[in-house]
């Protein structure tokens, strides 16, 4: 089991931090950087679970899933 840490480091010692945390293998620590673009992820991960907790969610059933995938595919193979 791995429990997830949020640090906010001053830059002086960004460095040497991840020097240290490299020392480790990747199954007893992984570093998770927090890029606009994970953030962004994120956020949106964080409101469609809302949406499903609060019953707001439309769902499509599998053959709606695939029409829709054949469409896009269709779509860009010209």
């Amino acid at each position: 089991m791995m429990q997830t840490l949020r640090l906010r480091v001053n830059d002086k010692i960004v460095k040497n931090l991840m020097w240290f945390l490299q020392r480790f293998n990747s199954d007893e620590i992984q570093v998770i950087s927090e890029s606009s673009e994970f953030l962004s992820i994120q956020k949106y991960l964080e409101n469609e679970l809302h949406l499903m907790e609060t019953g707001k969610s439309e769902f499509i059933s599998l053959e709606d899933l695939d029409n829709q995938l054949e469409e896009t595919i269709r779509c860009h193979e010209s």
